[in-house]
């Protein structure tokens, strides 16, 4: 019996005899399958492979990202956040072995693991089981769960506080369920939103963007785009984190304003004529 892995997004199965026919997640519009095919592992298999290994960097005071070299699946890169009474790590990489565990234990553990979308479940219980942490997903993605467990805690509405410092954001766009993170004593207490990529830093760091399926290329709607905007507006932030460690360092709040105006413009066809 073995908990089986999609090599192309990276997230880990309930536990079974053989390997599913298909992922679920990658099967999916905003995903997709290789085309070599759908291939699997377990966490033994990348342990015994000795080819991975997680880099733990101090990003600032009371932040670390987590990222796996070489690449691995998405590629994805989680953040590990020193809260005013517990640590939260903030979405997932598949990797997971008793280095990273030691490191990560010398910071105090994990009490919370909260999770932006499916596509970055990963090994999220296999984390939860090794710190013995809750796992937090909005009610709305509860569908996408590969892997149940009595760790994970569903939660609804539009938003959830998990620490008196960190407070997780339904925004939704990518999936119905998405959400990001906002960490109110980070950078100096001037707010860091970390977003997964429900909300994307583009390559200049001065611009973000918001879609249904990146892989695809799919846009999502003028009017999802303004919502979340909205909802981006309440919230204190002046740097942003995202997915694949691109960070707006400083006036993060008003660059997500005009690019959510920039998008919308586009789609609208006002903002160039082609």
């Amino acid at each position: 019996m073995n908990n089986y892995i999609c090599t192309t997004c990276g997230v880990q199965y309930e536990t079974a005899e053989q390997a599913p026919d298909h992922c679920r997640i990658c099967s999916e519009v905003r995903q997709y399958v290789n085309p070599n095919g759908q291939n699997w592992l377990t966490l033994e298999d990348m342990l015994e492979q000795g080819n991975y290994v997680n880099v733990i960097h101090p990003e600032e005071s009371g932040l670390h990202s987590i990222h796996t070299t070489p690449d691995f699946a998405i590629g994805q890169t989680a953040y590990l956040i020193e809260g005013k009474t517990s640590n939260v790590l903030w979405d997932c990489v598949t990797y997971l072995d008793p280095a990273t565990i030691a490191e990560i234990q010398d910071f105090g553990g994990i009490n919370a693991i909260a999770l932006s979308h499916p596509h970055y479940y990963s090994t999220q219980v296999e984390w939860a089981e090794a710190f013995g942490a809750k796992i937090y997903i909005h009610e709305d993605d509860k569908e996408w769960v590969t892997r149940p467990s009595e760790r994970i805690e569903f939660w609804s509405g539009e938003s959830i506080e998990l620490d008196g410092d960190i407070t997780l954001h339904r925004i939704g766009g990518h999936f119905k369920g998405a959400a990001v993170l906002e960490w109110h004593g980070g950078n100096n207490s001037q707010g860091v939103l970390l977003t997964g990529d429900i909300v994307r830093v583009a390559a200049d760091r001065d611009w973000l963007t918001f879609m249904y399926s990146y892989p695809n290329f799919i846009p999502l709607p003028a009017s999802t785009v303004s919502r979340m905007a909205d909802q981006l507006q309440e919230m204190k932030f002046d740097r942003i984190y995202d997915a694949f460690h691109r960070i707006i360092d400083a006036e993060a709040a008003e660059k997500a304003q005009k690019s959510a105006k920039r998008y919308v413009a586009a789609l609208s066809g006002e903002l160039f004529e082609t």
